[in-house]
């Protein structure tokens, strides 16, 4: 069988290359996929040519193999009907595949997540943020009555902070984006000008700061708003941006603590309490629960994918999540 897939070729290139499919062996389903989702996060690194082109792909999905070195196939975010299957998911189930751009495909049934019937496909390709968005809120600990600031309002900050919400925290994000303040409002998200927020908070600082803008000077910007052995949790890969941090003065003497958050692994403080397979339940029943239609702003054919990356580097107005649509 003959698909087309998209490739990354060159920084800020991407094309469509015809690829060979093979028929699915015993545990593997044949997707066609309606919708794929785009990271503006790892995506739009790979696009700007800004990871370690020697780095793994992802070790833990079995159709990101390889390394970020051009030219390369990459996206974890497709939605779609299993044709054809060998697994224990029935022919015509919509399913959530962790698999790059794709219109047909062959993919392991421990990759993909079955979506409940009615759910939208355009919506679901949001299912791996809110994952991402549910660890992030995972890791930050127990915020219930606290002021945690959110950094970033991207799709993901603006799951992360309802997520934290959710979890009884008092949120304040933060965006140089007047139009992303304006939906996290509309969310109920009080937001900010990152300018503004001293004066917004607390004058002893914040517990916790989630960075989730990938801007390579938010986290030094962002440290003084912590209070003593505060904590910033870092959800944005840098690739290879330089990240500069202050880490004399204020940061060693208030015993401040930098800590990661990723989702492709659960944390040992967490691991006798959850797994992946509870996350991705959870994060599932979750797609019902969120404003997810209110991120879904941005829709664009397949054919027309180098268009929609391009939007997306340049933050054009409007656009915060683009799906590719495949006919």
């Amino acid at each position: 069988m003959l698909a087309r897939r998209l490739m990354f070729a060159a920084p800020r290139r991407v094309e469509l290359a015809p690829v060979d499919v093979p028929e699915p062996t015993p545990g593997q389903l044949l997707v066609r996929t309606l919708h794929s989702g785009i990271s503006t996060g790892t995506e739009l690194l790979c696009y700007r040519g800004l990871v370690d082109p020697d780095l793994a792909l992802d070790e833990r999905i079995g159709s990101l193999g390889g390394s970020f070195r051009y030219p390369f196939p990459y996206g974890y975010s497709c939605v779609g009907r299993v044709e054809r299957s060998t697994a224990a998911v029935p022919a015509g189930t919509l399913v959530f595949a962790f698999h790059p751009h794709q219109d047909l495909f062959v993919v392991s049934h421990s990759d993909v997540v079955v979506l409940p019937a009615g759910t939208d496909p355009r919506s679901g390709t949001l299912f791996p943020l809110v994952e991402t968005g549910l660890q992030l809120s995972l890791d930050a600990g127990h915020v219930a009555h606290e002021t945690v600031v959110v950094l970033g309002l991207g799709a993901v900050g603006v799951i992360t902070a309802l997520l934290l919400q959710r979890s009884g925290a008092v949120v304040l994000a933060a965006d140089p984006l007047a139009e992303r303040r304006e939906l996290a409002l509309s969310l109920g998200i009080p937001a900010a000008a990152p300018e503004d927020l001293p004066s917004r908070l607390p004058a002893r600082g914040v517990p916790l700061l989630v960075e989730l803008s990938g801007a390579a000077t938010a986290l030094a910007d962002a440290l003084p708003l912590l209070a003593h052995e505060g904590t910033a949790l870092v959800g944005s890969w840098y690739g290879e941006q330089e990240v500069r941090l202050p880490l004399g003065r204020a940061f060693h003497r208030r015993r401040l603590t930098i800590r990661s958050s990723q989702v492709s692994t659960i944390p040992a403080t967490l691991a006798g309490r959850w797994d992946v397979e509870r996350r991705r339940r959870v994060a599932t029943e979750l797609l019902d629960v969120l404003p997810l239609s209110a991120l879904a702003t941005t829709e664009m054919p397949f054919d027309e994918a180098a268009r929609a990356y391009e939007a997306l580097d340049r933050r054009a107005p409007g656009v915060l999540h683009v799906a590719l649509r495949y006919p």
